[in-house]
């Protein structure tokens, strides 16, 4: 699987401690927005799946390495690669750049899940097939 989808994002005051360096956790909210415009870009809205099919993504795992700080202004580059396809999870590659700079990585492996009632709380919420139309979409992008 080798296409790497992009997306360039800002960092805003919000992103940032006292000192305008981006906060170590912030970058997972950026592999978490770059994801979301992925999913969007092929036509899948996370919250229309919801509701629809009554299927969500969760965050099963994260490993990643810090390189770099980006800092208040900088113009980042997110990107989402996908490195396992499973039925009911997968395993994204994501890196964020600022330029040539390579500022954080790593590893999120994403699980669908379902949830048996109309509240989806977490405690019920249970491991299901990532829905057809998602899976057709992803081979045939990422062959």
């Amino acid at each position: 699987m080798t296409a790497i989808f992009k997306r360039e994002m800002r960092v805003y005051w919000e992103d940032t401690d006292a000192g305008g360096v981006v906060f170590y956790a912030n970058y997972l909210k950026f592999f978490e927005r770059a994801r979301t415009e992925w999913l969007r870009e092929m036509g899948f809205s996370q919250e229309l799946m919801r509701h629809q099919d009554g299927v969500m993504f969760v965050v099963g795992s994260t490993q990643v390495s810090y390189r770099s700080p980006a800092r208040l202004d900088d113009l980042l580059q997110v990107s989402v690669e996908v490195r396992n396809l499973g039925r009911a999870s997968m395993l994204l590659f994501q890196q964020a750049f600022c330029g040539e700079r390579l500022l954080a990585e790593g590893e999120i492996r994403i699980g669908c899940v379902k949830s048996p009632s109309s509240y989806a709380g977490s405690s019920d919420l249970l491991p299901t097939r990532i829905p057809a139309s998602l899976t057709q979409a992803l081979t045939s992008l990422y062959p």
